[in-house]
């Protein structure tokens, strides 16, 4: 029983892995070519799988919405919502003021 659960473990952890590797974007992959990748992790399996989350895959999830890949990415500047946004806050006050 245990080697099943084991097997199962390892199968999920291949399959993850495959479609992360199919998923990610080419320009964030690290170190080899996305196709290169696809091979490793398919015909090496769990070694695979476990050298593509440790040298291939993105380091960061943001790091797959960069601007550079047609995506947003959020800085550490930049507003987060129209609340914190001061030049928002400001003209609300100014609407209010104008309206009273």
């Amino acid at each position: 029983m245990p080697s099943v659960i084991i097997g199962l473990a390892l199968l999920a952890l291949w399959l993850y892995c495959l479609f992360d590797v199919i998923t990610t974007p080419e320009e964030n992959v690290r170190n080899l070519p996305k196709f290169m990748w696809v091979l490793i992790v398919i015909f090496l399996a769990d070694v695979g799988a476990l050298t593509w989350l440790l040298v291939g895959r993105p380091r960061t999830r943001h790091a797959m919405y960069a601007a550079g890949s047609g995506g947003w990415a959020p800085s550490g500047d930049a507003p987060r919502g129209p609340d914190d946004d001061p030049e928002f806050l400001r003209s609300l006050e100014r609407r209010l003021r104008d309206e009273d």
